[in-house]
């Protein structure tokens, strides 16, 4: 399996390398691990939905059903 750091995953998401670390630290990449100091995820790892967005409220919702 590949690996990237969270920095270079970041890039790809459209965030900035702390909010995908604080992404990564609160379990929300599920993939994710630490080496040392740094996060890495595996390559071709989605991007973790927005709980602030219509779609992670719909979720949340249906989870609850």
């Amino acid at each position: 399996m590949d690996w990237i750091p969270v920095k270079d995953m970041a890039a790809l998401w459209g965030m900035t390398t702390r909010r995908a670390q604080f992404l990564c630290a609160n379990g929300r990449v599920k993939e994710a691990q630490k080496l040392g100091s740094i996060w890495v995820v595996p390559k071709g790892t989605s991007k973790p939905i927005d709980g602030r967005t219509r779609a992670a409220r719909q979720d949340k919702q249906s989870a609850k059903l």
